[in-house]
């Protein structure tokens, strides 16, 4: 938010609530039970309310005051069985509030991790930082505890107000007359706060959130910083915003000082009014215990639920609504790309095309970083398989990304089966044209089956028969009919905690070897699995119809290749396994190695 007045404040505010009412409004639609559970019991603490003044006039009225010491401790007595009943309703109304509470937290903590994936999908190379963990984390937890706070004193102040007011009206009406104007003034005075305090609230959260994540990215590069000599340059990025932070709480406290004076108002002109009057009332034929009994409503009851109101109103519920807006939000646009990314426009794929393709792509991991990969050239051809070797940290697993689609090059194009590698912005789902393994295997908690089947289209209900059959046949052709028994059949859940890293990897494989993607690209996705898992696994992704791309961590993976991409860092080198130690002094070194290790 760029706006410090309050007129922007209060457009901002406007806007925030025609975003935040809606959902709000489906939320409570469907707890309808819980908020009637809450009322049921809210309900005791009306009657609570009501005995309470009621009872003390009675006692004065109809006891002390006319010689019947017996019923006024009776009226007594009646008022405080309220307070027990009070603290019974209070008991309930706890119970309830979590049917509301956790629901919201929930539902907010997925809508959080679904905005944080939409982004990274949207833009790997912008993906959420530190602060997406803001919000998935002190966000939500301040949402939920806001929420909380306000569902119980806008409870409790309607509640004890109806009592209240029930009980005035029942000892004498005119009280209400008096009483009602200066609450309803000093109410009005608060509620004129809210909402140039919320912009405030709001202009702090957007500044807490860029702070967070200008942090994080400093910390990731802390080390660089520092050797650089770029700790002054660093400081002036951090500081303008430690320094508006600084100031906005300023502001936030001058507000709440407002607040206070607001609060104060409305808290203490009702009192001076009803004892202002209180000759004039007595003249006019109220008696002394009611006048006594309006006093504590007043003072017991109504006083202390307003301030909890003001109070929850002017720090949970301005909370509350900022940091709502931002999870009901739609999730920022991607920025436009730089012309030398032009090329990320995705079109259909085209028949005929490579499976793959690299024109002069460069990429470096950051402004004035050395290129890791530096004007590279591939064509990958439908149903062939690639090796991809070279040192660690070479650029290995970034090509993965760039056919991924998850990287952007710098330079250059990456095209998947004639289009461009990266989606828009506004394609959902995965992509049909490529399946990505990494070397950390994705397992959930679910059934083999579904492990096993997730890349998959949605089956036709007509052909179980078929979609069981090629589920069986992938687990043969990757050899993991034991592993598949061991876990108890194909119907059996997996626990994820309770496999191998080399399990895991099967099970991953033999999604990969389901999927209908034609490129697969393995990034170390056998790494945990020994030599000869490796080599069935391989073949037999290999062997199915499409396009394999293997980062190898053995040249004997590299040896079952069509072809093999050497990355040395300076230049790469693409051809057999036969004729590559000829032209590529590191891979002559790396077949040397593993001739040696064989032999011995």
């Amino acid at each position: 938010m760029t706006g410090t007045g309050t007129g922007t404040g209060t457009g901002s505010e406007t806007e925030a609530w025609r975003r935040v009412a809606p959902e709000g409004r489906r939320f409570l639609r469907g707890r309808r039970s819980a908020l009637a559970r809450l009322a049921a019991w809210s309900l005791l603490e009306s009657a609570h309310t009501f005995l309470g003044g009621y009872g003390v006039a009675r006692a004065l009225d109809d006891g002390f005051l006319a010689g019947r010491t017996a019923t006024g401790l009776a009226w007594l007595a009646a008022a405080g069985a309220g307070a027990l009943l009070g603290g019974l309703a209070l008991r309930g109304v706890f119970a309830g509030l979590a049917d509301l509470v956790e629901p919201l937290r929930d539902g907010l903590v997925r809508r959080a991790v679904r905005q944080a994936l939409d982004r990274a999908v949207g833009d790997p190379v912008r993906a959420p930082g530190a602060g997406a963990v803001s919000r998935l984390t002190q966000q939500t937890e301040m949402a939920r505890d806001s929420f909380a706070g306000l569902v119980l004193t806008v409870r409790s102040f309607v509640f004890t107000a109806v009592g209240a007011f029930a009980g005035m009206a029942a000892l004498a009406p005119v009280l209400l007359l008096i009483v009602l104007p200066p609450l309803l003034l000093g109410v009005a005075v608060f509620l004129a706060t809210l909402r140039p305090m919320a912009a405030v609230q709001r202009r702090s959260l957007d500044t807490d959130e860029a702070l967070a994540d200008r942090l994080g990215e400093l910390g990731e590069g802390l080390r660089d910083v520092v050797a650089c000599g770029g700790q002054a340059a660093a400081q002036d990025r951090i500081e303008p915003l430690i320094a508006a932070q600084e100031r906005l709480a300023r502001r936030l406290a001058r507000w709440a000082a407002l607040r206070t004076l607001a609060l104060g108002t409305a808290g203490r002109l009702p009192v001076v009014a009803l004892l202002a009057a209180a000759p004039w009332l007595l003249a006019h034929g109220v008696t002394a215990g009611t006048l006594a009994g309006g006093l504590t409503y007043v003072v017991q009851a109504l006083l202390p639920a307003l301030n909890s109101l003001m109070t929850a109103l002017g720090s949970a519920g301005t909370r509350l609504l900022v940091v709502l807006e931002r999870f009901c939000a739609p999730p920022h646009p991607s920025p436009p790309a730089p012309a030398a990314k032009a090329q990320q426009a995705t079109g259909p794929a085209r028949p005929g095309a490579a499976a793959a393709e690299l024109r002069g792509v460069t990429f470096a991991y950051g402004r004035g970083a050395a290129p890791v990969l530096d004007a590279l050239d591939l064509v990958v051809r439908p149903g062939e398989h690639l090796a991809v070797v070279g040192p660690s940290g070479i650029g290995k697993s970034t090509l993965t990304a760039l056919l991924a689609g998850m990287l952007a090059p710098d330079a250059g194009t990456v095209l998947v089966a004639g289009a461009a590698a990266r989606r828009t912005p506004d394609a959902s789902g995965p992509d049909p044209r490529r399946t990505l393994l990494p070397q950390q295997a994705y397992v959930f908690t679910g059934t083999v089956r579904e492990n096993l089947t997730h890349l998959c289209l949605a089956p036709d209900p007509g052909d179980v028969r078929s979609a069981d059959a090629r589920v069986r046949h992938a687990v043969g052709a990757l050899g993991l009919d034991g592993l598949v028994e061991r876990l108890g059949g194909l119907d059996a859940e997996v626990r994820p905690g309770l496999l191998s890293r080399g399990e895991s990897q099967q099970l991953a494989l033999a999604a990969a070897y389901l999927s209908p993607a034609p490129l697969l690209l393995l990034d170390e996705a056998t790494c945990h699995l020994d030599p000869r898992t490796e080599e069935r696994a391989e073949r037999a992704l290999a062997a199915r119809p499409g396009t394999l791309v293997v980062v190898a961590h053995r040249v004997s993976s590299a040896a079952r290749a069509d072809r093999v991409l050497v990355l040395d860092g300076t230049r790469a080198v693409c051809g057999t396994h036969a004729e590559l130690p000829a032209r590529s002094p590191l891979y002559r070194d790396l077949v040397g190695k593993w001739n040696e290790t064989t032999d011995g």
